[in-house]
């Protein structure tokens, strides 16, 4: 009995509405203008996309109505032919947008509007219209742009001649992705024909006078001889207003520049690049001086006044000749010295323990350091090939590091040194005689004002 009265009921819906029969001729859809309340929904696409179409029907991960956005609309109609209506819609609600890559932390108002095609399933004639519906449409929202393309589905149900109900459900498919996103409007509005007004009587007055010459824009110059007629203007520009040729909002007669886009502070002019380095005066720290954009608009510093940049400099901050990279040359006497004390650094036997034979060279080299604060110093151990090479190198580590500790303990910051162990990788001499075998195990100590690297 349901499946009967169901039946029934889609055919009387079906049926042609008592305005519509008048006519057979022409069943356009009349001019309207209606309003709507709808519904955004964000959530139930981002599932859709994240998972698929077919597992959110299953699993009914459809938004619930308290996860949706209100808003109002409005809508002009006009029928182009028995089965297509032009719809004009706007619409705003207060929403947190979920627009890609951004966040926004509060509800800010969100203006819609599109231009669609209802492609109608029936005409005018029947009380019920099943359509689909595409077309285009943006939004602002703050200060973002967005387009869209709206896609989806409706039905109009003619309630009288004047009036009918609409209920519409699109998928807003974004243009501009980085401003818009994917979402459902689902919407329910009503809507009623625009009623030409009846024409009222004129009666035609007597013929008046011969009009006086016109001057609609009141600037002294009649309308047929003014180019522009409806601009107040000036004779010596033929009754146009005074140009702006390069459209920066200063007119010609008071700009300097006046064939180049220019700011009012500068009378019309760009902003000065006053030293021509390609980087105008407002950003420019160096306005008078030609520099880099890099070092906003200054020369490449000189920190420590070497006459090396530096950016070519490998001690920024100690004074030396380009020759060295802009770091001090160390003497010869002073490298003598270290060299000296580095071969005469003695250890006990197979241990890493100092023997006070090495203290007075390595006195010389602490002092040299303390009356050079700006100094570094590498220390490497290496060994002769005489027993296992994880012993040699550990051997060499811990005597390069007990040379290290001696020298903080005379008062050198650790900071300003370095030590490594090489083990017997790198002899200076043959391993094959105790000569040789006794050249390798030494403790290399190697000085440098060297605070950074230079790439090329």
């Amino acid at each position: 009995m349901k499946k009967v009265i169901t039946l029934l009921t889609v055919l009387y819906l079906l049926l042609p509405g008592a305005e519509a029969q008048k006519s057979k001729e022409n069943f356009i859809r009349p001019k309207g203008i209606g309003v709507s309340f709808f519904l955004n929904d964000f959530i139930t696409p981002a599932r859709i996309r994240s998972t698929s179409l077919s597992q959110v029907i299953s699993n009914r991960q459809f938004a619930k109505f308290r996860e949706m956005s209100p808003g109002l609309g409005l809508h002009y109609f006009k029928g182009i032919t028995n089965h297509i209506d032009f719809a004009g819609n706007i619409g705003g609600s207060f929403i947190r947008y979920p627009m890609p890559n951004k966040v926004f932390f509060n509800d800010n108002f969100l203006f819609e509007g599109s231009a669609t095609l209802n492609l109608k399933l029936t005409t005018e004639q029947y009380w019920v219209q099943p359509y689909a519906i595409l077309g285009v449409g943006g939004h602002k929202y703050k200060q973002y742009y967005g387009a869209f393309l709206p896609l989806g589905i409706g039905v109009k149900v003619n309630f009288w001649d004047e009036a009918h109900l609409f209920i519409n459900s699109t998928y807003r498919v974004p243009v501009t992705t980085e401003t818009a996103n994917y979402h459902l409007q689902h919407s329910i509005g009503v809507a009623g024909s625009l009623l030409k007004k009846k024409e009222p009587v004129v009666i035609p007055p007597p013929p008046p006078p011969p009009p006086a010459p016109s001057d609609r824009d009141k600037d002294g110059i009649i309308d047929s001889e003014d180019k522009c007629p409806d601009v107040f203007g000036y004779a010596r520009y033929q009754g146009c207003p005074i140009p702006d040729t390069d459209g920066d909002g200063i007119n010609d007669e008071e700009d300097k520049c006046p064939t180049v886009p220019g700011l009012a502070r500068y009378q019309g002019c760009p902003i000065p690049d006053t030293d021509g380095d390609g980087i105008n005066d407002e950003e420019d720290k160096c306005p008078t001086v030609p520099g880099l954009a890099r070092y906003q608009g200054c020369p490449i510093p000189d920190t420590d006044g070497d006459g090396v940049n530096d950016e070519e400099d490998k001690c920024i901050t100690i004074p030396g000749p380009k020759s060295n990279f802009g770091c001090p040359v160390i003497p010869d006497e002073v490298i003598k010295k270290v060299n000296w004390a580095a071969k005469n650094i003695l250890f006990v036997t197979g241990s890493a323990k100092l023997q006070s034979k090495s203290f007075k060279g390595l006195n010389e080299v602490a002092k040299i350091m303390q009356d050079n604060p700006g100094m570094k110093m590498t220390i490497d151990g290496h060994t002769d090939n005489v027993g296992k090479a994880d012993f040699n190198q550990k051997l060499s580590e811990n005597r390069a590091a007990a040379v290290l500790n001696y020298f903080v303990s005379k008062g050198v910051d650790a900071s300003r040194m370095t030590s490594a162990g090489h083990g017997m990788t790198e002899p200076i001499a043959t391993n094959k005689t105790a000569a040789g075998r006794q050249q390798n195990r030494r403790v290399e100590l190697k000085l440098s004002y060297y605070t950074k690297e230079i790439v090329k």
